[in-house]
């Protein structure tokens, strides 16, 4: 669990960042969950953005997203969601 300092700089962090997953109309499918973890492992920090066409809303989507890839929730901003997860093999960023 991220304690407030720790979330507050991975925020910052994410600020400069551009999404790299779009979920659409499909809503979030195992091919979506797959492309989210592997990215997580390979960044840690990534940044997804929900399409207008989505049915699930973004509190929803991180939720369902971090119970199910061992994540933790950052912040939701409009349709965009920010999520954390510590590379086991390789950490990257220091929190």
């Amino acid at each position: 669990m991220l304690t407030s300092k720790q979330r507050a700089k991975l925020r910052g962090m994410a600020n400069t960042m551009n999404a790299i997953i779009r979920i659409g109309k499909e809503g979030i499918t195992e091919r979506v969950l797959k492309q989210i973890d592997e990215a997580l492992t390979a960044r840690e920090l990534i940044k997804i953005t929900l399409e207008k066409n989505c049915d699930k809303n973004p509190k929803e989507a991180m939720a369902y997203i971090c119970e199910k890839l061992n994540a933790e929730p950052v912040q939701v901003i409009g349709r965009k969601i920010v999520i954390y997860r510590m590379s086991e093999e390789n950490p990257r960023i220091q929190i």
